[in-house]
């Protein structure tokens, strides 16, 4: 049985999602973050886990940090990451993002 490289898409894809799970915990740990988010996507709390389950919320999540560089830039610092790798992460998942 050969080894098949990894698809480089899919992981790509499979790393954006990661990323976006971190963000949006990041979002959830500060009461206030997570009010705002809340506020400006229309959800609850009671929804949030459905609707995080379903197609184009991380991306979504990302694209919310992406619209606030003050919030972005202190998410990549906790989460160890450059601004520049939450972009990609956006791009990953939102391929219209590329302009």
């Amino acid at each position: 049985m050969a080894i098949r490289p990894p698809n480089s898409r899919q992981a790509e894809r499979e790393a954006a999602e990661a990323v976006a799970v971190s963000a949006l915990n990041f979002i959830a740990l500060e009461p206030e973050r997570l009010s705002r988010f809340l506020a400006l996507s229309g959800l609850d709390v009671d929804h949030l886990r459905a609707v995080a389950a379903q197609p184009g919320f991380l991306a979504g999540v990302l694209a919310y940090l992406a619209d606030d560089e003050a919030l972005l830039l202190e998410f990549a610092a906790v989460d160890g990451l450059q601004p520049e790798a939450v972009a990609s992460a956006c791009r990953a998942l939102n391929p219209s993002m590329d302009g």
